[in-house]
């Protein structure tokens, strides 16, 4: 009898969302890895009512050859720099992140990709993409030395 009542709950569900797509759930994925070198020292904002947020910045590089590879192996190196926003939000994390990430500090940030719209200070519209770190691993101590 249990058994007959669960696939009736089911075959209800079923029928549910068939009619309603909006209450399918179907498995997605937004999830970022970045392996690099933190811009700046990191800062704690709080915007009043919600809990606060630590923000930094961080750069990965892009490297490749350019020209042909067979006729000349030396080739130019060229190399890409891309900036990085990255907010934290969860709580442990985000004091560990502002009291121990330092400005040169390698780290590797997990989370997922974020898309926002600010107002600036001239009153225009920004768009803002901010990586959502839920993990930071810790990869080496500042690149200029660590007697510093």
């Amino acid at each position: 009898s249990t058994r007959i009542a669960t696939d009736v709950v089911f075959r209800q569900l079923v029928r549910h969302q068939s009619t309603d797509t909006s209450l399918i759930l179907e498995r997605s994925i937004n999830r970022v890895q970045l392996l690099g070198r933190v811009g700046q020292d990191p800062v704690m904002r709080q915007v009043e009512g919600r809990n606060p947020v630590t923000i930094f910045s961080m750069a990965t590089n892009e490297m490749w050859r350019s020209g042909d590879v067979e006729t000349s192996p030396a080739g130019d190196v060229s190399q890409k720099t891309t900036w990085h926003r990255v907010s934290i939000f969860k709580p442990g994390l985000r004091d560990v992140a502002y009291q121990h990430v330092k400005k040169g500090s390698r780290v590797l940030v997990e989370g997922k990709l974020d898309y926002g719209e600010y107002v600036d200070k001239n009153n225009v519209r920004r768009q803002a993409t901010t990586i959502i770190a839920d993990n930071i691993i810790f990869l080496s101590d500042n690149i200029r030395g660590r007697d510093q």
